[in-house]
């Protein structure tokens, strides 16, 4: 049986062996990298199934490894970095990462993002046409959206925020990938305009819009939807 494989890159030796054990316990198989270099070269052979990439790196910074990695790999990437100023997560998450996680971390958290990038990159491949959340099921043929089988009216920019959100499921997006998604690169800035339009959609779909669990804001950086069912 073949383990999922785990593309560790970070310079710290002590990081690789945490990370060695505990995701090897886990399950995985675990591919070390030191370098930007040498981490782009075995995402090329190797055939991870997903990447742990610090940003601080001794050859050249995480986030140029990441944008050529984006060049010829749709692979999940978890960033992994001490590094927690906002702008650096957004520039990261918008260059193509999936999720980010802070050091120090928790290896429970961070067993979470990978399972999350492991399930959005199979949906990815597989697009499921309906989405459940609980009560709240989205059909994306049919453009149909109900919550405890009572139809949602919802505008067609609503539909689409939603449906964007809702494909992203348990992922970070960013303000600028939601705009730019929804209403094109021009909008890629009007953050408050797309704050409204949460506000609205929340009031539709959330059973407390003022206590929401569907549409979670990650401060600064954009929004994270719910997992589905």
């Amino acid at each position: 049986m073949n383990l999922p494989r785990i593309l560790v890159v970070d310079d710290e030796p002590q990081i690789q062996q945490f990370l060695r054990v505990a995701l090897s316990a886990a399950g995985y198989e675990v591919i070390p990298a030191m370098t930007g270099a040498d981490a782009l070269k075995l995402a090329a052979t190797a055939a991870p199934d997903a990447i742990v990439l610090d940003l601080g790196l001794p050859d050249r910074d995480g986030k140029d490894v990441l944008r050529d990695l984006r060049t010829f790999s749709k692979v999940p990437v978890i960033i992994l970095s001490a590094r927690d100023r906002e702008a650096e997560k957004i520039e990261a998450l918008d260059l193509g990462a999936d999720d980010y996680v802070e050091k120090p971390f928790s290896i429970g958290e961070l067993m979470a993002r990978l399972r999350t990038a492991a399930r959005h990159a199979t949906a990815a491949r597989q697009e499921h046409s309906r989405l459940e959340f609980g009560e709240l099921v989205i059909d994306l043929d049919k453009r149909l959206v109900t919550r405890a089988k009572v139809d949602v009216h919802l505008t067609p920019k609503e539909y689409d925020l939603l449906a964007n959100l809702a494909r992203h499921a348990g992922r970070v997006v960013t303000h600028k990938q939601i705009l730019s998604a929804v209403w094109g690169p021009a909008h890629h800035d009007d953050t408050q305009y797309l704050r409204v339009f949460i506000g609205q959609l929340r009031a539709k779909i959330e059973a407390d819009p003022s206590v929401p669990v569907l549409i979670r804001t990650e401060p600064g950086v954009g929004y994270r939807f719910a997992e589905p069912d």
